[in-house]
C-alpha cells in the first residue's frame, strides 16, 4: 500500500496528520472548488457528491505531481440537525447552528472518494456517526465562537478541539466527526 502515490485533495492538518500517523505521506493538493451545499438530496448524497467533486477536481487540475496510478482521497463532512450544516459563515451563523445542537442528538455524515487517477476507478462512501452535546449556555457558546476554531469546521465546532468539552456522547466513528473515517478508508482502498 505503502508503494502507491497517494495525493490528499485537502489542506487539513487533520487529515494530513492522521494519514501521515499511519504511515502515508500524501502529495498534499487542496480542491478549489465551490463548497456551496448543492440541493441534491440528504446529508449522505451531499457529501459524496462534494467529495468526488474535489476528488475529480484534483485528478483534472493538470498538476504534474499527480500520475497515473496515483490514489486521490477526497473527503467532505456535514453536520446534520434539521438541516444540512456546512461550514458558519460568521459569528451569527455559527451562534445559530451550535444553539441547535445543544443538549440534543446530531448526525456528522462524512462523505469520501478514493479515485485512481487516469483509470475508471473509484470508490465513493458515507459514514454517519450520532453525536449528543450538553446543554451549554450561551456565554460559553459566545467565548467559543470568538476563537478560530469555529469558522473551517462543518456544524461550527471540532470534536477533537476545545470543543470536545461539551461532546457528552457518541454512538459511531469518532474519525467520523472529525472528518476522516480512517478504518473505512483502509478497507475501501483494498479495491485498487
Amino acid at each position: 500500500m505503502s508503494s502507491r502515490k497517494f495525493i490528499l485533495a485537502s489542506g487539513s492538518p487533520r487529515r494530513i496528520e492522521m494519514m501521515r500517523a499511519h504511515g502515508l505521506d500524501p502529495i498534499i493538493c487542496p480542491a478549489e472548488i465551490d463548497e456551496n451545499l448543492p440541493a441534491i438530496g440528504g446529508m449522505k448524497e451531499t457529501v459524496m457528491f462534494l467529495a468526488l467533486k474535489k476528488a475529480k477536481a484534483v485528478e483534472n487540475s493538470g498538476d504534474s505531481r499527480i500520475t497515473d496510478g496515483s490514489i486521490i482521497i477526497a473527503a467532505d463532512t456535514v453536520v446534520y440537525k434539521d438541516e444540512i450544516m456546512g461550514k458558519p459563515k460568521d459569528f451569527d451563523d455559527g451562534f445559530r447552528m451550535l444553539s441547535a445542537l445543544r443538549g440534543t442528538w446530531h448526525y456528522v455524515a462524512t462523505g469520501v472518494a478514493l479515485v485512481e487517477s487516469g483509470a475508471m476507478n473509484a470508490r465513493v462512501f458515507t459514514e454517519v456517526t450520532k453525536a449528543w452535546f450538553t446543554d451549554y449556555s450561551d456565554e460559553e457558546l459566545r467565548a467559543y465562537l470568538l476563537t478560530d476554531e469555529a469558522y473551517d469546521k462543518a456544524g461550527g465546532y471540532a470534536i477533537q478541539g476545545y470543543f470536545s468539552r461539551f461532546t457528552e456522547k457518541i454512538e459511531g466513528d469518532f474519525n467520523t466527526v472529525v472528518g476522516f473515517p480512517w478504518d473505512r478508508i483502509m478497507t475501501e482502498l483494498d479495491y485498487f
